[in-house]
């Protein structure tokens, strides 16, 4: 590596790669649902079966493809991961049942789950030492503008193109993904270094979770019980209202207030800690999640997108943050890891059960009892980590867990 130099040609690959990544598995995410729905003619708890399926294929694979990065390397599993998620999107044309495309989901979660490990594990080697927050930061800005970019295009495909131009466009994402990712090359040198430390270090669980992140990660997986709802969901809720023709924009103002907010809470989180910010936007999150249970207009409903954004768009960043802060400096991949396996759990979790409830409830009381599932999430928050917390200056020292 050339010293503190961030923006690096392997960097850029990576990030771009993970920023198509994750674009294409929120693309399929909220426009799966209702092209099982409707064209596959499944029931509301098996749209969320799908998502469901794709989440613990992925979390299943993780700790295996550990394993296989300290085998055969991180650029090798980090390129078979890539060429897998390529393969799996030529086979979206194929199911003609709910089961056949179970099946494909589970097979496509198993490179989602390869690839996010390898990323993290890549990045981590990447970015200089002297610069770990800020390359860390950057790089995590990837995973948000796919959460953004992949639901408004999916929808928005979906609503003028249909289900054929939906596939045509993951294949294009999964092939832009792949050619990223094979400019990567990373220096000999620190694979072995990173190989020998592996080696050394403890086994166990210790040897696939970061102890240290995992009270955090718990907090993550408990609020993303409520945000799996709004990502799996929100565009069937949308043509169940009558709000199909708007139900891409939810997205856009998701993306315009996080974007807009983002630099501010970044700055309060540095400055006066990680409470002075969780806290307000857990608030912000459960109104928004409230409001859209209201949803009968394009007012209330784009309103609750923006405070969706504003809440969930400074929880989710925070959250990741701390997790990689309270681990040793040598140890950030691994709490990036334990924290999107366990986000990811609850978000299956929450994918599979609320789906099954909403099948029974309607959309609207799921939404409107995740509101509360969000306000008890702060004594979920408080009792892990926010007592703990200093509420000063937010350092190294003053994000050490419990």
């Amino acid at each position: 590596m050339n010293g503190n130099k961030l923006w690096t040609k392997e960097f850029i690959s990576v990030s771009v790669a993970n920023l198509l990544v994750f674009t294409t598995f929120y693309y399929l995410l909220v426009t799966l649902p209702v092209y099982a729905l409707q064209d596959l003619h499944g029931s509301e708890a098996t749209a969320g079966l799908i998502t469901t399926t794709f989440v613990i294929a992925a979390i299943i694979v993780r700790p295996f493809a550990g394993k296989w990065i300290e085998k055969a390397g991180k650029s090798n599993v980090f390129r078979s991961a890539l060429f897998i998620l390529f393969v799996a999107s030529f086979f979206y044309f194929v199911p003609n049942s709910i089961t056949t495309l179970l099946i494909l989901r589970f097979f496509h979660g198993i490179g989602f789950g390869m690839v996010t490990t390898a990323t993290g594990a890549i990045v981590a080697d990447l970015i200089p030492e002297s610069r770990r927050g800020e390359g860390m930061g950057y790089y995590g800005l990837t995973l948000n503008f796919g959460m953004i970019l992949g639901p408004f295009l999916g929808l928005t495909v979906l609503h003028y193109g249909g289900s054929n131009v939906m596939f045509v466009i993951n294949i294009v994402c999964a092939f832009l993904a792949l050619v990223a990712g094979l400019t990567v090359r990373i220096p000999k040198t620190t694979s072995e270094k990173v190989s020998r430390e592996k080696h050394n270090s403890m086994k166990g669980i210790k040897s696939l979770l970061e102890v240290a992140a995992i009270p955090i990660s718990l907090v993550a997986a408990f609020f993303a019980l409520a945000y799996s709802t709004v990502v799996s969901f929100v565009s069937v809720y949308a043509e169940e209202v009558g709000l199909a023709e708007v139900a891409s924009y939810f997205f856009v103002v998701y993306a315009i207030i996080l974007l807009i907010s983002r630099p501010f809470s970044g700055k309060w989180f540095d400055s006066y800690g990680a409470n002075v910010i969780i806290y307000p936007a857990i608030v912000c999150f459960a109104i928004g999640m409230y409001l859209l249970s209201l949803s009968t207009s394009t007012f209330v409903f784009l309103l609750s997108a923006a405070l969706i954004g504003l809440g969930w768009g400074t929880i989710f960043p925070s959250l990741q943050t701390i997790a990689i802060q309270v681990a040793p400096a040598k140890k950030s991949a691994l709490a990036t890891a334990t924290f999107l396996s366990l986000f990811d759990f609850g978000f299956a979790v929450g994918s599979f059960v609320l789906g099954f409830a909403a099948a029974g409830i309607g959309y609207d009381s799921l939404y409107f009892y995740s509101s509360f599932l969000v306000i008890i999430g702060i004594g979920f928050y408080h009792l892990l980590y926010g007592r703990f917390s200093s509420h000063v200056k937010n350092n190294n020292k003053s994000l050490e867990a419990p």
